[in-house]
């Protein structure tokens, strides 16, 4: 590590005082961070953060006095700082979570139930990642509760990476996919509901995040949505103006039955680091329809799913990637742009009404 790296503050906040010190323990062994601080309840959290200014906050959901939720929108309104929750596994702890992220935490850390030591966290380098991810994101695409992108922002970036393409129309789609990661879950709420109900091929949508989490993320969207969303069950024939989103912890994929796409989810055999991976979805939809699909590479670190869009391009496939400026981590779209595998870079905002432009 070079002698000029400035290590990314961290402040840990949980009503446990064995929690605050395992996570605490959990990034001190990592020689990218510094502990700066911690707090045990949601108002300290607030206080501490804007005193302290740390890189990144880890925020437990469930805490007395004031609750993860209520600490994260006073701490994205009075000083906007980058939060990754600590979360259960519960089913109760995934809506949360849920929430969490719609009100502009960047990331979430998912914990077991029992607090029993080493089992409390797993793969922890893939969480340190995470964490460090979460520290690197750009401040500007922090949302509040209220807000998005600032408005001084959106035309610039509109016509910066605006295209001709986009007039194109792309009629032999069978099939939408969208790849995301970290960030995903708020680009997502932002952009489903400007999908319209007429949507003439289903989406498909695989999201790094383990079980439990995808169920709760699929209902979430499916309120706000004029599509319909659920999480995608093995054996599901897909249906135009549905949108399936991968179950956390499995291996999802594509098959061709007949006239008929059939969605798949069965437990991984070693075949990718992330469950749900992006790669193993896109090379079953290039096995099931060939290059006869729309590509969107979204927010998110790592370049998981470049392997299978390179195959879906060099059968034809139109890919988008998220543009930079709108991305929370810009790693998963900057590898398929790096790789010269799109089509068209576009800010968040533009991804439906084009993807829809294409499919008319």
């Amino acid at each position: 590590m070079s002698d000029n790296f400035v290590k990314k503050k961290v402040l840990v906040v949980d009503d446990s005082s064995f929690m605050r010190n395992v996570i605490v323990r959990f990034l001190e062994s990592d020689g990218r961070f510094e502990i700066v601080g911690s707090a045990q309840d949601g108002a300290e959290a607030v206080e501490k953060c804007c005193q302290l200014q740390p890189d990144v906050v880890t925020l437990d959901v469930e805490m007395p006095k004031m609750n993860g939720l209520e600490a994260l929108k006073r701490i994205m309104s009075k000083c906007p700082t980058r939060v990754v929750m600590v979360s259960s596994l519960t089913e109760a702890g995934a809506k949360e979570t849920m929430l969490a992220l719609e009100f502009g935490a960047i990331d979430f850390i998912p914990k077991a139930m029992e607090d029993k030591g080493r089992s409390v966290f797993s793969n922890t380098k893939m969480l340190r990642d995470k964490i460090y991810a979460a520290s690197l994101a750009t401040v500007a695409n922090i949302n509040t509760v209220e807000a998005t992108i600032p408005a001084a922002m959106q035309a610039p970036l509109a016509k910066a990476v605006s295209q001709p393409a986009s007039l194109l129309r792309f009629k032999k789609a069978e099939i939408v996919l969208i790849g995301v990661s970290t960030g995903g879950p708020k680009a997502l709420h932002e952009i489903m509901p400007e999908f319209m109900n007429d949507l003439r091929v289903p989406i498909v949508i695989v999201q790094h995040m383990p079980p439990n989490f995808t169920g709760a993320m699929a209902s979430r969207l499916n309120e706000i949505s004029s599509l319909t969303v659920s999480e995608g069950q093995d054996g599901d024939i897909l249906h135009p103006g549905h949108v399936y989103i991968s179950p956390g912890g499995m291996q999802c994929r594509v098959i061709r039955r007949g006239d008929d796409l059939v969605f798949s989810s069965k437990k991984d055999k070693n075949e990718s680091l992330y469950k749900p991976s992006v790669d193993v979805m896109s090379e079953s939809i290039y096995s099931a329809v060939g290059g006869n699909v729309i590509a969107v590479m979204m927010t998110g670190m790592g370049s998981d799913g470049s392997q299978g869009f390179d195959k879906l391009k060099k059968a034809g496939a139109y890919v988008i990637a998220q543009s930079e400026e709108t991305c929370v981590v810009y790693g998963m779209p900057k590898v398929v742009v790096d790789k010269g595998l799109h089509n068209e870079v576009l800010p968040l905002g533009q991804i439906p009404s084009t993807v829809e432009r294409l499919l008319a």
